[in-house]
């Protein structure tokens, strides 16, 4: 059974985009939503809308694609997003009603380990 793998971009209300790859197009988007990794573009403009995404059976074409959109001025990205996705809707809104998500171990949730500055 071969994998899907999918190009996707991410937004933020302002729409600014973060276009990615990935071959759990689910478990990524949760990921970026809860803020992963800690000082990534994604986490610093806090880009947690999935706006477009395109499905590859073939690992080599995804990363063809996703190089190819990398390489695109921002309106470009802008256009291929909104003619897909016009009202600019979570393209993975619907997702939060599917408990499935849940069965992913790396989508349960982490403690966030933060340094404790000494006094003194």
């Amino acid at each position: 059974m071969s994998k899907t793998h999918f190009v996707y971009i991410m937004s933020n209300k302002s729409r600014r985009l973060y276009t990615g790859i990935t071959s759990d197009l689910v478990a990524r988007v949760f990921q970026h939503k809860n803020e992963w990794h800690e000082g990534s573009f994604t986490g610093r403009y806090r880009l947690d809308i999935l706006v477009y995404f395109e499905a590859f059976s073939n690992p080599n074409e995804a990363i063809a694609r996703e190089k190819e959109i990398k390489g695109w001025r921002r309106e470009k990205k802008l256009r291929l997003a909104l003619t897909a996705n016009p009202d600019w809707a979570d393209l993975s809104a619907e997702w939060r009603e599917d408990e499935s998500w849940q069965a992913i171990a790396e989508a349960q949730s982490r403690p966030v380990l933060r340094r404790q500055h000494s006094q003194g």
